[in-house]
């Protein structure tokens, strides 16, 4: 009777810790459902129907495909992308690098700190103030803008440059986070391994490419994945900078923005639902490639 009661009780302390795991599990799943897995579905269900609710197969992908607005909108994206990708992977890496092996622990939390601060402006405060730091008549860095050559706003804001902008707005508002999560990835390392690599002779540097770098892997592709896909879904960025810009710049210039003019000006909510399958396939592509490429969900065994 004495060893059937602990038993019992361990049964019984696992069952209570499996239950409050799904109660913590269950207001985010509820979420999931309402306002992930549910409109994903709904608008799979536009995009292979027509207004009347009568379906049409792929004709909505053709139909958006065919459009002359559409390739432009995926070349000014994918354009976006690559600068992107390539910015917020190679120097946030490297700034956490930095800042892990170079610096001393306070000056270094002083500097994640202050790189993190952008982060906490929301999307359109932070086009507002880059909008007023890219207008040469009031911005304090006037001098730099018409010495690069641009004498006004207009000219700052041609179509040519927008990329650049618009990387330049995403990598100050949100690099510092992924600054922070990759300096907490570096933490992991353990110390012994380091030390080994300084003393078999390897610099900072060559530590950071054969060793840092190839550790912390997965966090690398995790970032990438989640930068990528906030990437895709731009929207306030170049639809504040068209309205600031009086038109200069083009509305349907990325595919949300495309996707926005289908739905609220031409009333065509099938076309808009197809242009979102379009990009998340594309994302789910890319993610795909980047967790078979980084064994991202693999087990290390102990």
């Amino acid at each position: 009777m004495s060893s059937v009661t602990p038993v019992r009780r361990r049964a019984a302390t696992r069952g209570r810790a499996g239950l409050a795991g799904y109660l913590f599990v269950s207001g985010y799943a509820i979420l999931l459902l309402a306002f992930g897995i549910f409109p994903t579905v709904y608008a799979f269900f536009l995009a292979l129907t027509n207004d009347r609710g009568q379906f049409t197969g792929l004709n909505q992908f053709i139909k958006v495909a065919q459009d002359y607005r559409f390739a432009p909108a995926f070349l000014n994206i994918s354009l976006y992308l690559v600068m992107w990708l390539l910015s917020v992977v190679v120097l946030t890496v490297v700034v956490a690098i930095v800042l892990r092996s170079r610096m001393r622990p306070r000056l270094s939390a002083i500097f994640r700190f202050l790189y993190y601060l952008p982060g906490a402006l929301a999307g359109v405060a932070s086009v507002l103030v880059w909008l007023f730091m890219l207008d040469p008549a009031v911005s304090p860095v006037s001098w730099l803008l018409r010495s690069l050559g641009f004498a006004d706003f207009a000219a700052v804001l041609s179509p040519g440059d927008l990329p650049v902008i618009l990387v330049l707005i995403a990598f100050w508002t949100g690099a510092g986070g992924w600054i922070v999560v990759m300096y907490g990835a570096l933490n992991n390392i353990p110390d012994e391994v380091l030390e080994a690599a300084r003393t078999d002779g390897a610099g900072p540097w060559k530590t950071a490419w054969h060793i840092q770098i190839p550790m912390i892997r997965k966090w690398i592709a995790y970032m990438a994945i989640l930068a990528f896909a906030g990437g895709t879904q731009l929207f306030v960025e170049p639809q504040m900078l068209q309205t600031a810009s009086l038109g200069r710049v083009s509305p349907t210039w990325s595919p949300n923005q495309l996707a926005y003019v289908f739905a609220f000006q031409h009333g065509d909510f099938n076309g808009a639902a197809a242009i979102s399958i379009f990009l998340l396939a594309l994302g789910l592509i890319c993610a795909a490639l980047l967790v078979t490429r980084s064994d991202l969900f693999k087990v290390d065994e102990s």
